[in-house]
Order: structure tokens, then C-alpha cells, then sequence
């Protein structure tokens, strides 16, 4: 599974981890995220990361 980083803060998403404080769970690929999911460190939405 590949990891995205957001284009405006440089927070790494890992699929491996996933973001339990929004609840999404590990083993979860950038794909599979809600659409309203956003950054946890600036709130940009998902489309504003790109692959690492």
C-alpha cells in the first residue's frame, strides 16, 4: 500500500497505521477513505494529497 502526503503541512498518511483519531483503521489505503475524510494537522481535504 502506498502513502500519500498532504501537499500543504507534509503529514504522511500510512495505510499501515491508518488514523485511529478519526477512526479509520488500520490496513486502510488513501483509496478507501471516506471523501469527507481531511488532514488531521491542517483539515485540507483528501484531494489535496498527492502520492509519496
Amino acid at each position: 500500500m502506498r502513502t500519500y502526503i498532504c501537499k500543504s503541512c507534509g503529514y504522511e498518511y500510512d495505510p499501515e497505521q491508518g488514523d485511529p483519531d478519526s477512526g479509520i483503521a488500520p490496513g486502510t489505503p488513501f483509496e478507501n477513505l471516506p471523501e469527507n475524510w481531511i488532514c488531521p494537522v491542517c483539515g485540507v481535504s483528501k484531494s489535496e494529497f498527492e502520492p509519496a
